[in-house]
């Protein structure tokens, strides 16, 4: 039976907030320039530097050293059912890790795509294309997109599947004078410090005595306990890891102070009244947390004001467009396997399954919920915002070490493939 989660209980805002839509220009502190909300949580709500010093301020290592040893045992997805005190997990991949020859079969969405209709076709249609399923250690990379002089794991991937690329085409970069290396697309690229658990990417060759076996042993002899191969599949050449994708799963873990206490509403307007010069609360209900996020489930919503760093054609109109299929927060515990943390770590997780996510969308979601739930916004705190102008209205990005890609999938979703469930 799967285990139900159950959220701390938080009040029920009692009055409903105005649109956080106004921007100052004028208001600076400590180098930042603030967004001026108009609701009336506006002066319990973080400042950008209050918010980044308080996520940054999380024993962080924890966390790496949990998605590390995920990485390392090959668990991929299923590594987290213990996390979640799961009896039973069912996720798309699971069936896959019991290999050990590394010809795994075919998925049942593959399988419409058989491999036998595009060699049939000729042409290029003939090539092999291979599906890799990857774990990897964030901590341990650059980030997946390959770049100049870093460790970058597209990089490292790429590098040493350089030695299954046809003649021609090694011909063809030894000529230009550039490295034998392998063409690896990726379902979605991830940042510096963000683990993944099951990241897809796709190679072709047109040699035919390239073999899934030999793709997974030379990627694990890569880089052993950073990255591992857990899948090598041969798929239609109509494959592709990301336009082929209909969700993403990505799971944030928060860690919390173990003396934090949770500051009700109520209390909250009390303490204004009596002190206009009261600070921001350090502290926020979890249960709220969830309430704010699970308002995005189930809509097609624009998060343009929760990307970064996006391209100038990326920042507006449907390429900003989301559908979240399942949007939680629950508290559980971190174990480790250190003798001095036998009692675990106590840690919110936010579980995020949507058909794509804009580039650090995940983590500004996850800092500006904290940061409303801590203020005692309304629950629809995060719909009000996505009227903003200005990406000042939401938190800095929370740290890339709580980050972790979970699955990719290709086959239509299912509440059940997810941890937090109730």
């Amino acid at each position: 039976m799967l285990a139900k989660f159950r959220p701390l209980m938080a009040a029920a805002p009692t009055t409903k907030s105005a649109p956080a839509v106004a921007f100052s220009t004028a208001a600076e502190r400590d180098g930042y320039a603030q967004y001026n909300h108009t609701d009336a949580c506006q002066h319990l709500r973080w400042t950008a530097r209050e918010s980044y010093e308080y996520m940054h301020a999380r024993p962080w290592s924890r966390v790496v050293d949990f998605y590390a040893e995920l990485v390392r045992t090959g668990a991929g997805a299923a590594g987290l059912a213990e996390l979640f005190r799961k009896d039973e997990i069912f996720l798309p991949q699971t069936d896959h890790l019991r290999d050990t020859n590394g010809e795994e079969p075919l998925a049942s969405s593959e399988k419409q795509m058989s491999v036998k209709s595009s060699k049939a076709r000729g042409g290029r249609w003939g090539r092999a294309n291979f599906k890799i399923v990857l774990s990897y250690h964030g901590g341990s990379f650059d980030g997946w997109q390959k770049q100049p002089g870093l460790n970058t794991v597209q990089g490292l991937v790429e590098k040493h599947l350089g030695q299954f690329v046809d003649e021609r085409k090694a011909k063809q970069l030894q000529e230009r004078s550039l490295p034998v290396e392998g063409c690896a697309t990726v379902a979605g690229r991830t940042d510096k410090g963000v683990t993944a658990l099951q990241q897809v990417c796709s190679f072709y060759t047109w040699r035919k005595d390239v073999q899934p076996g030999d793709l997974k042993d030379t990627i694990n002899e890569a880089a052993p306990d950073k990255i591992k191969s857990l899948v090598v599949s041969e798929v239609s050449r109509e494959f592709h890891p990301n336009f082929s994708a209909k969700w993403r799963t990505y799971l944030y873990i928060f860690p919390l102070d173990g003396d934090a206490k949770s500051i009700s509403e109520d209390e909250q307007s009390s303490m204004i009244l009596e002190n206009p010069e009261y600070k921001a609360p350090r502290s926020f209900d979890v249960a709220k947390v969830d309430k704010i996020i699970r308002q995005l489930e189930g809509k097609m919503l624009s998060y343009k004001i929760f990307a970064r760093d996006t391209q100038a054609s990326r920042s507006d109109g449907p390429a900003t467009e989301c559908f979240m299929f399942h949007s939680r927060a629950a508290v559980t515990k971190l174990y480790s396997a250190d003798e001095n943390c036998k009692e675990g770590t106590t840690v919110m997780c936010v579980e995020l399954v949507a058909n794509r996510f804009l580039r650090k969308m995940v983590r500004v979601l996850v800092a500006t919920s904290i940061r409303e739930a801590a203020a005692g916004a309304d629950e629809d705190a995060l719909l009000n915002l996505m009227d903003a102008t200005c990406r000042r209205a939401t938190a800095p990005p929370a740290p890339a070490e709580g980050l972790c890609l979970v699955d990719v999938g290709y086959e239509d979703f299912d509440e059940q493939r997810c941890f937090i469930i109730d």
